[in-house]
């Protein structure tokens, strides 16, 4: 199980998708996983089937056409059946194939892409759904540990040059772009691997939250290696 002994108490565990589904966020709590040890095997569903750019988008219909081994064809069985399971509780969850994802190197010193940590935002109260049933899998940190990127005075400054309108809209400007979303790790921050095979769910800052939103990125992937993922 993943120990939130030394986490800052930020990782709920639960046992179940229900009690992952009804249990809400409070305190310092902004993650929850509902830990799995799943059978199967998921690098031949990976390996099977066809990349086009560097993300596939895999449905039900598109999986249950792969001709797989007995191995595959549970693996094939697990994500199904999580598909369905967050579709019924009123999720939109996607299962993509990932190569890699584009790089935002419009402003190098400031990247808005997954690879930076950042929050999800909406204006309507939900959750992030995510786990990665094979590859390189996506990471969390304390909010403790990281730094709001634009209140950072250099980088502020850089956003500044950016930015010609007048004084009193600077904070919009910052929120119309999502340079607000993005956080930089302390020196000596502890980023956590969400491993394989879990089904995690974050906090994202919304309107009704009690909790601070969860700091998350995606991961630089293993070379020549693909992953599998399921968000929502």
């Amino acid at each position: 199980m993943i120990d939130i002994s030394q986490k800052e108490n930020q990782i709920q565990n639960v046992t179940n998708f229900e009690e992952l589904i009804a249990t809400p966020f409070l305190g310092n709590i902004n993650a929850m996983c509902w830990n799995r040890k799943l059978i199967g095997d998921f690098s031949e569903i990976v390996d099977k089937v066809t990349l086009i750019g560097n993300i596939t988008e895999l449905n039900k219909e598109e999986l249950l056409k792969l001709n797989l081994s007995e191995q595959g064809q549970l693996a094939r069985e697990i994500l199904i059946n999580d598909l369905k399971v967050l579709k019924n509780c009123g999720a939109s969850p996607v299962l993509n194939m990932i190569k890699n994802y584009d790089r935002d190197d419009a402003f190098p010193f400031f990247p808005t892409d997954v690879y930076s940590f950042h929050v999800d935002r909406s204006p309507i109260a939900t959750d992030t759904f995510l786990c990665t049933y094979y590859g390189a899998s996506s990471e969390i940190i304390p909010n403790s540990q990281a730094t709001q990127k634009i209140v950072i005075p250099e980088i502020r400054n850089e956003l500044k040059k950016l930015y010609d309108g007048p004084e009193n809209g600077f904070d919009d400007f910052l929120s119309d772009y999502f340079f607000d979303l993005h956080y930089q790790p302390k020196p000596d921050a502890t980023i956590i691997s969400l491993g394989n095979g879990h089904l995690w769910k974050l906090a994202i800052d919304h309107p009704e939250s009690k909790v601070l939103p969860c700091l998350h990125r995606a991961p630089i992937e293993k070379k020549g290696q693909k992953r599998l993922l399921l968000i929502c």
